[in-house]
């Protein structure tokens, strides 16, 4: 028997009716079915889901983010076309199994014993041999010897004119057929438990119990019953978020309009979350020891709920899907970054805002993470360059690309930073900028600078400035420099040092000269020199720093002249700046600053932090100055009883897989007709499947059933 890909033909009714079900029942229409499930899942799988809708209007666009949301793909395992593909599949998939099982047990029970001895010559495997004994004890023997190697035989007598003949039907291999049973069996079981532990009872209850998904904030104990599920709810999937200290009995189940409230019969408790990391700052373990307490009874239960190790109560599994900071407490320093802000100190927890205010301007201060490990890579990227032949060492070359392919050129050298904080600054209009700041410094290139991140989107990475650390370790230094260069009067002081140090025993007319490109210099280094006002800004609000001096020059020093006239500006500048710096720290009560390499290297890394400061855009930063950390451990609690129903369908298929893929359905005839004191004997062999081992078997068959065989040429 073989299996037909059309389906059901009604005797009688209508012809669309009749059309109707023979498409239904038919095999192509199922594997279609099965075809459009596979591509929705991949789609699925690539495209996060129940994200929110800002990451999609950023990732593609208002225009495409509203056709795929539209299509339902942000939630493609909970659409309603994906459920209702499902239902036809495996509708279409039990009319399948219900029209062909029938056909297939009754094959099983057919041995086709009055095949004729003509049709045995229309095999591709044939044989015939001539032998002593007699029909029937030939015929019994065969038997036997087919029961002995795994066949199941029957033996039929035939009569003829020369005397009774016999026919020994033979097969083996049953299970092939079966394996189609098992395989289409399990893809309904396996549909109809994801029908149910999928969202389709949730569904179901808002359709015809008047839920609906909540939308706004507040506390969980406030939310109306109509946002709720009983917790005697048959299936459901949510997470639930636990602070350390804390206890929580309510799950939430994401829906594309907001969240539906799975109540729990049980809380659980929050003692104590457990992180560990690898070298490489990626977790290796999060775990959580809880304390469950039962609603009903009162009574309380420990467990320790690790990732791929869930705890199990009242058929709830409880998973251990990830961590998150459950408001950890922060202090800040505000650090101004020009303009008029002060520093001052601002105190908050993750996920809360403060205000912020100076005069009309107005902020929103929003912190948003806490992490306390970052690891960084400071692996050299000093390779030498292959254009010079003497610099490329052939042997760490080829060595560097053999062996595994995790390998590469480059040395890896991790680092734990330390602590770090993400928060959001938030203008009137509500735009809002995400900045990540480190709170120690960090050796970048031979100089200790503090890192301050900034992105305007999410979905950008984060633009870095750095800042040199003083000699205390701090940002101070910095911080003064920037607040001397905003001062007018500390600027011409500098100048003024500058100059009479730079032309002692020179002429008066060379000092003069000196302070008036000295100043110069160093107001169009702090964007305050009104000739800036006639050059082009390109985009920047002010236009400052070095980008300043080199418009400067481009609109004034013909270009043969630049690069001398730049040397000069740029020494003066330097000259100029460091005075600066020793008049700020002149103001701060601090003794002078020895002219060597760390200070040479603090005012070098300092030029650079003024000049990209400008375009900071923000007039503060906030430097993470303590923290009492508070994690959050975010539980997966799923009630799943089809999933045993899917177990059961998995090992189906890998049965049902199995048996058809290496299962070979053998059929052997062997007829055996009288001829004098003895036998004719005309065997074939038949088989679902053209493979080498058919030819093997037969050889070893023909040897073993048939003393001398001889083939039977077409």
């Amino acid at each position: 028997m073989t299996a037909s890909t059309a389906g059901i033909e009604l005797k009688s009714g209508s012809q669309r009716l009749s059309a109707a079900v023979e498409l239904l029942s038919s095999m192509r229409f199922a594997i279609s079915l099965l075809t459009v499930i596979c591509i929705a899942s991949v789609v699925g799988t690539v495209l996060k889901q129940h994200e929110p809708l800002n990451n999609y209007v950023n990732q593609f666009g208002p225009f495409w983010s509203e056709v795929f949301g539209a299509l339902s793909l942000y939630s493609v395992y909970s659409a309603w076309w994906f459920l209702l593909i499902l239902a036809f599949l495996v509708v279409s998939t039990s009319l399948c199994i219900v029209r062909n099982t029938p056909k297939i047990f009754t094959d099983l029970r057919q041995y086709k014993e009055n095949i004729r001895e003509q049709s045995l010559k229309a095999f591709p495997h044939k044989a015939q041999a001539t032998l002593a004994e007699g029909t029937e004890a030939a015929a019994q023997r065969m038997g036997q010897a087919l029961i002995a190697s795994g066949w199941k035989v029957r033996l039929q007598r035939r009569d003829t004119p020369e005397g009774p003949g016999w026919m020994v039907a033979a097969k083996a291999g049953a299970a092939n057929k079966l394996g189609y049973i098992a395989a289409h069996v399990a893809i309904v079981l396996v549909c109809i438990g994801g029908l149910f532990d999928g969202d389709l009872v949730v569904r179901a209850q808002m359709w015809f119990n008047g839920k609906t998904p909540f939308t706004g904030g507040g506390l969980i104990a406030d939310v109306a019953p109509e946002h709720r599920l009983s917790d005697r709810n048959p299936t459901f999937r949510g997470n639930l978020l636990v602070t350390e200290g804390t206890r929580s009995g309510t799950a939430l189940l994401a829906q594309p309009q907001g969240v539906i409230l799975q109540d729990l019969p049980f809380d659980v408790e929050l003692k104590k979350f457990v992180v560990e990391y690898y070298s490489t700052g990626m977790p290796k373990l999060f775990a959580s020891d809880i304390v469950i307490h039962d609603r009903y009874t009162g009574e309380t239960e420990e467990a320790r709920v690790e990732v791929n190790h869930p705890v199990s109560y009242r058929g709830i599994q409880i998973y251990q899907s990830s961590f998150d900071d459950g408001g950890s407490r922060l202090k800040l320093k505000a650090v101004p970054m020009g303009g008029a802000f002060k520093g001052f100190e601002v105190q908050g927890r993750v996920g809360e805002s403060t205000a912020l205010s100076n005069g009309d301007a107005r902020m929103q201060l929003e912190f948003t993470g806490l992490r306390v490990i970052n690891v960084e890579n400071f692996g050299g990227g000093q390779a030498g360059s292959g254009a010079d032949v003497r610099k490329v060492d052939l042997r760490q070359a080829i060595e560097g690309r053999l062996g595994s392919a995790h390998k590469t050129m480059t040395e890896k050298k991790l680092r734990n930073v330390g602590p770090s904080v993400t928060y959001k600054l938030r203008d009137a209009a509500g735009q809002a900028r995400e900045y990540h700041n480190y709170m120690l410094p960090i050796d970048l290139d031979g100089t200790r600078v503090f890192v301050l991140g900034v992105r305007d989107t999410p979905a950008e990475a984060f633009r870095y400035l750095r800042l040199p650390a003083d000699e205390n370790d701090a940002m101070d230094g910095y911080v003064r420099l920037r607040a001397a260069l905003d001062d007018a009067t500390l600027r011409r002081e500098a100048v003024r040092r500058y100059a009479k140090d730079a032309t002692r025993g020179q002429r008066e007319e060379l000092a003069q000269a000196l302070s008036l490109s000295a100043q110069r210099a160093i107001d169009l280094f702090a964007g305050v020199d009104p000739e800036l006002a006639k050059l082009p800004h390109n985009g920047q609000p002010k236009l400052g720093g070095l980008q300043a001096v080199s418009a400067f020059m481009e609109a004034n020093v013909p270009e043969a002249e630049r690069d001398r006239a730049g040397e000069v500006l740029l020494r003066i500048l330097n000259g100029t700046l460091f005075e600066l710096y020793q008049l700020s720290r002149e103001r701060a009560g601090l003794k002078p600053a020895e002219r060597g390499e760390q200070n040479a290297a603090f005012m070098t890394q300092a030029v650079l932090s003024l000049s990209d400061g400008f375009f900071y855009p923000a007039p503060l930063t906030f430097q993470l100055t303590d923290f009492e950390q508070v994690q959050a451990s975010v539980f997966q609690v799923a009630r799943a009883p089809g999933k045993n129903i899917v177990y059961l369908g998995c090992l189906l298929l890998i049965l049902g897989v199995f048996a058809m893929l290496y299962v070979r359905e053998r059929r052997l005839w062997i007829w055996l007709s009288p001829q004098g004191g003895g036998a004719q004997a005309s065997m074939a062999l038949s088989s679902n499947r053209k493979l080498m081992d058919n030819d093997r078997e037969f050889e070893t068959l023909k040897q073993r059933l048939l003393q001398n065989p001889t083939e039977v040429t077409p």
